[in-house]
């Protein structure tokens, strides 16, 4: 029994020797606590591969980053183009209806006395600023001024304007009776009226090749739907403004012509 039991210390004692051989042997390697891979030993080419790995792609992703390649956002400018050019052609379409408004025709109306200019206190005012025009029937008109005083300028202004109508005072307010137009003043009005629309229709094209330029100077810089999309846009503003000066002319010619 005594003989077992100094044979099991022994071999005890003998394995506990070769594990601390073994222990021994074995090389721990550790990064020093600076940081720094030297001597870290047989591991530290890997170690530095995953590290320097890392870093890579680290750099990689600020280098995408930080490139500058960055896609700005173009404005669209069809609106405010499209806005400009409909403010200029509807000026145009307004002002052509203030000329033809001037223009006489067989059949009273207020507004063929707009334009003329009557010399009050030494200054030039618009008739209808300082009187009222009002439609007495379809051949006579009635003229009213805010002050009776002007009433002789009033007349005289009538008189010298190129409408031919010969004013006669009727208390505090003057009638004026339109005659009716010949042959003659209806083909000379008529062709006033084609002469103005043709002018007034330039206007508009003029602002339509405003708006055509402005888009071509940034066409770089745009989408080509988008610059097609607007010259149609545009094209379309201009058949819709022209079609309406068209249709003014021509009712005024009827009213001209008392068709």
């Amino acid at each position: 029994m005594a003989l077992l039991l100094r044979r099991g210390a022994a071999l005890a004692a003998r394995t506990f020797s070769a594990a601390a051989a073994s222990s021994a042997s074995t090389t721990v390697h550790r990064l020093p606590a600076g940081g720094s891979l030297a001597g870290a030993g047989e591991f530290a080419p890997a170690r530095l591969f995953v590290f320097e790995n890392r870093r890579g792609f680290a750099k990689g992703k600020k280098s995408k980053d930080d490139r500058g390649d960055t896609v700005q956002a173009v404005p669209d400018i069809g609106p405010t183009v499209k806005s400009a050019a409909t403010a200029q052609m509807d000026a145009a379409v307004i002002a052509l209806s203030r000329e033809l408004s001037k223009l006489r025709t067989g059949r009273a109306t207020p507004g063929m006395l707009d334009h003329i200019m009557v010399e009050n206190a030494g200054v030039k005012v618009a008739l209808n600023r300082i009187a009222v025009v009002s439609v007495l029937d379809a051949h006579t008109l009635s003229v009213t001024p805010y002050d009776p005083t002007s009433m002789k300028s009033i007349e005289h202004a009538i008189v010298s304007s190129p409408l031919g109508i010969n004013p006669t005072p009727d208390g505090n307010r003057t009638i004026a009776a339109i005659p009716p137009l010949t042959k003659e003043n209806i083909q000379a009005l008529c062709k006033v009226v084609t002469k103005s629309a043709e002018d007034f229709k330039q206007s508009i094209r003029r602002a339509r090749q405003k708006a055509l330029d402005t888009i071509k100077k940034s066409a770089s810089s745009m989408p080509k739907d988008d610059v097609k999309r607007i010259d149609k846009e545009i094209e379309e503003l201009t058949k819709k403004f022209v079609k309406s000066a068209d249709d003014m002319c021509k009712a005024k010619e009827k009213e001209i012509s008392g068709s």
